[in-house]
């Protein structure tokens, strides 16, 4: 029986995965610096709120400092070494850490807890563990904080857009948009990202919508005012009169 020759894959299909392949690289400080200040600005709202009412969360939160600060500092300097990864993931007995997978485990219900989902899951994504960091930041709630809430979203659309599981990243995108709705940085910022995507992968008429979206409930925004939005819809055949 003769061999079954190889398909050729579509010229029009390589350029697509060569643009959305590195879509988390081109937005990832932005996304995980934001992310950090607010998820640690959160842990100390949280603290404060229960430090005194739950002697769990008490002691997961004081689990969980080291780990976290350590956290807030990569992210600051967008600086995610292999190893001081590892500690915050694992912990180090020798500098009192205690990482973030034990928080889980031991405190996963508390606002800690929780808090070390979203925190494992973008460590997850800096070591391009993808289904492991999209698992970890499904685990994370927000709980009404929703500008967290859309970061976390975006971050699982990473993941699925390193996968190239296109539909999923955007239907991810989407909710990130839905998520920080209100909120002018955060929701401009995922609109204009979910756009970029859309228009990467050839799905022009969701690019074309999201653009306009950006550009009628957000006109004060940098991404409408440096005139991105504008550039993109023109790309796309969609030029003002």
């Amino acid at each position: 029986m003769a061999e079954k020759q190889a398909t050729a894959v579509p010229t029009e299909t390589v350029e697509v995965i060569e643009r959305a392949k590195d879509f988390w690289s081109k937005f990832s400080k932005p996304i995980i610096i934001a992310g950090s200040a607010i998820i640690l600005l959160a842990g100390g709202w949280f603290t404060y709120k229960y430090m005194f009412r739950l002697p769990k969360e008490k002691e997961a939160s004081e689990k969980i400092f080291q780990a976290e600060r350590l956290f807030g500092n990569m992210a600051a300097a967008s600086s995610y070494g292999k190893d001081s990864v590892n500690i915050v993931l694992n912990g180090d007995k020798a500098t009192g850490v205690t990482g973030l997978l034990k928080i889980i485990s031991s405190y996963g219900s508390t606002p800690a807890g929780n808090r070390a989902q979203y925190m494992v899951g973008a460590c997850y994504l800096h070591l391009q563990q993808y289904d492991k960091a999209i698992k970890h930041l499904k685990e994370f709630d927000g709980n009404g904080a929703n500008q967290i809430q859309s970061l976390a979203y975006s971050m699982i659309g990473d993941a699925y857009a390193e996968q190239k599981k296109n539909d999923d990243a955007l239907s991810y995108y989407q909710k990130a948009v839905a998520s920080a709705e209100g909120y002018e940085l955060f929701a401009s910022e995922a609109l204009f990202k979910a756009g970029c995507f859309a228009d990467a992968v050839g799905k022009s008429k969701e690019a074309i919508n999201l653009f306009q979206k950006l550009q009628d409930n957000y006109p004060a925004s940098q991404r409408v005012t440096s005139g991105d939005a504008e550039k993109y819809l023109a790309k796309l055949g969609v030029i003002k009169p």
